[in-house]
């Protein structure tokens, strides 16, 4: 059995509900989106005119939850560490499995995600701080504007890692060829100036320490169709808890551009 698909076990069986940064390392990790099928092609349009926050991998047959492209015979319903559920664009549960939750309708979106290159961060010799601090990634909403796609519409959210200068430019060189996974940062420095008031108190995840000689990096971050979610106020949707990934059979050099 695949390290990944121990992963979903532990998952299914309710043993793993945690965040899955630094954990199946060399294998692609996704964020989730599930949504009506009257939502789906707006939705496609977004991730499309959008693919740095929402590069997207695979997407589920209407009320088949198996994503056939990235883990044939994993289950969306169950396979996930923790699932946020959303009434009319509001969170109103979190839940380890969503079996009873879903729906004829459902069609599931699996979109790239930034704890996919964190490998390779890793093997070049770059920290990753909320790695080494065992703790959830932090992530923050932002003012940069997302491209409008029919009813869908808001603004990015970006995970951050601290990094020197020197390691930033590394970090730009490494990640940038991963583009289904984010990419390169979308802005280093000064969080002030993508709308980000107080880099301590993250909208998502967990603060992590930024040492003297270290400037914030973010990325594109595949919450941001949460935070989109909002606005758009479907009468159901369901995504992933932030941080707590879909582990799929994706290795890591699949994504490589």
């Amino acid at each position: 059995m695949k390290y990944s698909q121990q992963i979903r076990e532990a998952c299914r069986q309710g043993v793993w509900v945690k965040p899955t940064s630094g954990t199946a390392l060399g294998y692609v990790q996704a964020n989730l989106v599930i949504l009506p099928q009257a939502l789906a092609f707006e939705f496609m349009l977004f991730c499309h005119r959008n693919p740095k926050p929402c590069p997207l991998l695979d997407v589920t047959d209407v009320g088949h939850p198996e994503p056939i492209l990235i883990a044939p015979q994993a289950d969306l319903r169950t396979d996930l560490p923790l699932y946020r559920i959303f009434h009319g664009g509001e969170l109103v549960q979190e839940s380890t499995q969503i079996i009873s939750d879903w729906r004829d309708d459902a069609v599931g979106f699996l979109l790239g995600c930034s704890f996919t290159f964190e490998n390779a961060m890793l093997n070049a010799g770059l920290p990753i701080r909320n790695v080494e601090q065992g703790i959830n990634v932090p992530m923050y909403r932002t003012t940069i504007p997302c491209v409008g796609a029919g009813r869908f519409s808001g603004n990015m959210v970006v995970s951050m890692r601290p990094l020197t200068m020197s390691q930033a430019v590394q970090a730009i060189q490494i990640t940038g060829r991963y583009p289904k996974a984010h990419g390169a940062p979308v802005h280093l420095g000064s969080p002030q100036e993508i709308g980000i008031l107080d880099i301590d108190q993250p909208d998502f995840g967990d603060p992590v320490e930024i040492r003297e000689d270290e400037i914030p990096v973010f990325w594109a971050c595949g919450v941001t169709p949460q935070v989109v979610l909002e606005s758009v106020k479907p009468e159901w949707a369901i995504a992933h808890a932030p941080g707590h990934m879909f582990v799929s059979d994706w290795k890591d050099e699949q994504l490589m551009a």
